[in-house]
């Protein structure tokens, strides 16, 4: 387990089009065994790295599909004789990546799912995102959007639950940028996944007409203009417990920018009347809301 061999994950999560999951156990897997992984190890892989997979929810086609034309290890195949995996990493096989790949069969001929000629994206769709919103990042998944940025005014909530019953009521309207704060590895505790409510958001049209934005996460199978893992989170007083109603969030993932039109000084003083929201927590999820980390370190726990 190396630097190089979390290099190839985060390749291979990259030409795939992979959850953003990806880098919260990344990072936290990579503290466990001491090896220096941070978000810009994310960037600069993914900078290098073609999104060549048309699998869904972004595309057209399945994991099945995938396995029935070679599977991943026929898409490794392809990505080492691009020049975009470490061959030379050992693995459990005792021999190796190169090794390994050299006795898997090519994707099939002809072919649909995966196009390095013709990628779905230039780089990686597991974009780095900082700003005055998110100064230790945030993370968004751009894949198959034909919206690349708004500016929208806040629809700030406390919880998912009340950002659905929102959405549910028709109470939020194209160029909005939701905001689910509370949620993050402290505050959640443990960062739940906001699936349900970024369907929901498709469901009602508004999946390219809308923004969200959250301290919590996404599963997989989110698409839209969201962005999740802010850091700092709302619950440590995070510049996302700070909005209010209507402030202007741009999300702008082409200049990789998260930010709010609020002023620093602004920000200073409505910290002033900010106090943390009281968790009736016991136990275990107390100990861990006590020791858990930025999502941006992989919300470790030591």
């Amino acid at each position: 387990m190396t630097k190089k061999a979390l290099e190839n994950a985060i390749t291979v999560i990259m030409a795939l089009g992979g959850s953003t999951n990806a880098v919260l156990h990344l990072l936290a897997l990579a503290h466990t065994i001491d090896v220096d992984l941070d978000l810009d190890d994310f960037e600069r892989v993914r900078q290098n790295v073609p999104h060549i997979a048309d699998l869904k929810p972004s595309g057209r086609y399945v994991m099945e599909d995938l396995s029935k034309v070679g599977g991943v290890p026929a898409v490794m195949k392809l990505l080492l004789e691009k020049g975009l995996l470490h061959g030379d990493c050992l693995t459990v096989t005792g021999k190796t990546v190169a090794e390994n790949l050299a006795e898997v069969p090519s994707l099939t001929e002809g072919q649909e799912i995966i196009n390095f000629d013709n990628p779905k994206r230039e780089t990686g769709p597991l974009v780095i995102l900082k700003g005055n919103l998110a100064p230790e990042g945030a993370l968004a998944k751009m894949s198959g959007l034909k919206i690349k940025k708004i500016t929208g005014p806040a629809r700030v909530f406390d919880s998912e639950k009340l950002a659905t019953e929102a959405v549910l009521k028709n109470e939020i309207n194209p160029g909005d940028v939701i905001v689910i704060r509370y949620v993050g590895p402290k505050g959640g505790p443990g960062m739940a996944e906001m699936l349900s409510i970024t369907a929901i958001v498709v469901g009602k049209g508004l999946g390219e007409k809308v923004g969200l934005i959250t301290d919590g996460r996404f599963s997989g199978g989110t698409h839209g203009l969201v962005v999740g893992h802010l850091s700092p989170e709302a619950q440590v007083g995070g510049p996302i417990a700070l909005i209010k109603e209507g402030d202007l969030i741009t999300i702008d993932s082409e200049t990789q920018e998260l930010a709010v039109n609020v002023s620093e000084e602004e920000f200073q003083e409505r910290a002033k009347d900010w106090t943390a929201p009281e968790q009736n927590l016991r136990g275990i999820l107390k100990k861990y809301a006590r020791n858990v980390s930025s999502a941006s370190k992989g919300a470790i726990t030591d």
